[in-house]
């Protein structure tokens, strides 16, 4: 049975990650060129080092202290699989709030964990105002697959951080309406 639960900033400590795998093996990737996308061959393995979860630790913590929203799924009390949704609205009229982040370990991909969570983030969104998700999406074919199978599009609006910090995302949003 996998349960979820919003998370407190005091729950987000490095050992919630013991049982997490990122590990993602990448082959294709989408990239915009020339005004369309593209499907190009890009291998490489997606994991992240300590450094990097410990600044996952650190992000997590401020989404929660600045209002925002991360939610945990867990088996057997271990995390699976989270999402985060920072506060504040952005874009104007697309009133967007940032999906900063939604990962599934490795373990329990297409299980419906990750399915569930953006829908929990959805819901969040909804629910302080906004009429879109913003997504910073990675561009491995696979992640794409399951933002378009949710509704995703290309996003009306790009984020200009988003662009700068990853420019090989791809900028999508999600219709709360």
């Amino acid at each position: 049975m996998i349960e979820y639960r919003a998370l407190q900033e005091r729950d987000i400590e490095r050992s919630l990650f013991q049982g997490f795998i990122r590990h993602q093996v990448v082959d294709q990737c989408l990239r915009k060129e020339a005004g369309g996308w593209v499907i190009k061959s890009d291998p490489f393995v997606d994991d992240w080092t300590e450094e990097q979860y410990q600044f996952l630790v650190q992000c997590l913590k401020n989404t929660v202290r600045d209002g925002g929203f991360v939610c945990g799924a867990f088996v057997s009390g271990v995390l699976k699989g989270f999402v985060a949704v920072e506060s504040g609205l952005f874009g104007g009229a697309n009133r967007y709030l940032d999906l900063q982040s939604l990962h599934v370990s490795e373990d329990m991909r297409r299980s419906g964990i990750g399915t569930a969570l953006f829908h929990a983030a959805g819901k969040w969104a909804k629910q302080q105002g906004a009429a879109k998700l913003y997504i910073s999406a990675h561009s491995a074919i696979e992640s794409q697959r399951f933002y378009r199978a949710m509704g995703c599009v290309e996003a009306a609006e790009y984020k200009k951080e988003h662009v700068e910090a990853e420019p090989y995302d791809c900028q999508m949003e999600y219709n709360l309406m």
